[in-house]
């Protein structure tokens, strides 16, 4: 075993882009059997190849405007499937046994919201079973089952929280999320050519920038591993120097008072004009938006016209169409005066634990906003951030000036 007193448990979990094709299949199969070479068990979580999820939405759109979300699940679980079924068979090519498990076979069991599942329960006991036998077990992310056996998927990036979880269930001494990207930068590379790359980001800094667009890692997928103080490796699939490490936060990260900078262009804003300026009336309002299983993000109340209040909300893009309908069934139950949408904002954050001990951090993100004549529409602040909502064609310039302004950038040679 190489020196190692006992076995490491490692669940890898590839995405879509590196099991894209056999190519890139048969090299996330070596690099498997690399880790197991170096007396590790193995757990492998897959994501469908790249583009099949948004083929076979495409093709459910083909056939219903408004598909059936359960139906929906059965279509999309597929995908992984797929690839679990051809990386067991790159394995075993290769001389290395391995066995593939869909969230049926082994029991991944979560509640009944379809298209957004979560997890509630997983049974190890047949991967363990497995692993004991010497096999590298490969398992479908994204997916789950109800109680009552039927198939659910746990929304967009959803392979990882099933990575995660499954570390958690297993007891993994290591979670590694291998994508397309080399790590967490202070901001998208994309926009800003001297972005720099984190070593080490806390649950609570990930957090902030998962929620306010960054897709690096799925939400839900933190969140287990803060509540389990999993430590997550977010690397690159095809080199093998290090990435970015989220973990419990150190001393080390409080000394950058701003640590990064997020964004998202797929954001909607809502406004409920004259609604009536009663107790309980928002409360009626967000809990009819709540059934219709929509994320609600920034939330603000003005005082209208006539004593009456206007409710401005943001949505994601994906939630929009459902948002809207609803609204205007609220509109109608509350005799309020009219439903307003904008389908073209977008939003920026600053995020750091350092902010929670440095005054006037806000003061210089809105000058530095101004000077660049960008106009904000909403503000929504926690303890170790601040977003704001602004036109979708100010995103780009927006996340370069605040980059600047917050020195985050590293020289460029």
């Amino acid at each position: 075993m190489k020196g190692r007193e006992k076995m490491a448990l490692i669940v890898q979990k590839y995405g879509g882009s590196s099991v894209a094709n056999a190519e890139k299949l048969k090299i996330v199969a070596k690099r498997v059997i690399d880790t197991v070479n170096e007396g590790n068990q193995v757990v492998v979580v897959l994501s469908a190849p790249a583009g099949m999820t948004d083929e076979l939405t495409r093709k459910a759109k083909e056939i219903s405007s408004n598909p059936c979300k359960r139906e929906m699940d059965v279509l999309l679980a597929t995908g992984e499937q797929i690839s679990i079924s051809l990386f067991s068979m790159a394995l075993k090519d290769m001389g290395q046994d391995a066995i593939s498990f869909t969230a049926y076979q082994i029991g991944i069991i979560t509640d009944t919201k379809h298209t957004k599942a979560k997890i509630q329960s997983i049974n190890s006991d047949k991967i363990k079973e497995q692993l004991n036998l010497g096999k590298v077990v490969v398992i479908a992310g994204f997916q789950g089952i109800t109680e009552n056996n039927d198939i659910t998927t746990l929304g967009r990036g959803g392979s990882d929280t099933t990575g995660v979880a499954l570390g958690a269930a297993l007891s993994a001494d290591e979670i590694e999320i291998c994508t397309d990207v080399d790590g967490i930068y202070t901001a998208d590379p994309r926009i800003v050519k001297n972005a720099r790359k984190i070593d080490n980001i806390s649950y609570e800094e990930m957090l902030e920038l998962a929620g306010s667009g960054s897709k690096v890692l799925h939400l839900r997928s933190i969140e287990i591993a803060a509540k389990y103080g999993l430590k997550i490796h977010l690397r690159t699939t095809f080199q093998k120097e290090k990435g970015t490490i989220v973990k419990e936060e150190d001393e080390t990260m409080e000394k950058s008072v701003v640590r990064g900078i997020g964004h998202s262009k797929n954001e909607a804003k809502i406004t409920i004009t004259g609604v009536p300026d009663e107790p309980g009336i928002a409360a009626k309002i967000f809990s009819e938006i709540s059934k219709e299983n929509v994320n609600v993000d920034i939330i603000i109340q003005n005082l209208g016209e006539q004593g009456k209040n206007d409710i401005s909300f943001t949505v994601p893009s994906s939630d929009f169409d459902r948002a809207r309908k609803v609204s205007l069934e609220i509109k109608n139950n509350l005799n309020a005066k009219e439903v307003i949408s904008n389908e073209s904002i977008g939003k920026v954050a600053i995020v750091g634990v350092g902010m929670k001990s440095n005054p006037g951090v806000a003061a210089t993100m809105f000058k530095t906003l101004a000077d660049a004549n960008i106009n904000i529409l909403m503000i929504s602040t926690s303890e170790i951030k601040v977003a704001c909502i602004i036109n979708a064609n100010d995103v780009d310039k927006a996340v370069e000036v605040l980059h600047k302004a917050f020195n985050l950038g590293k020289e460029i040679e």
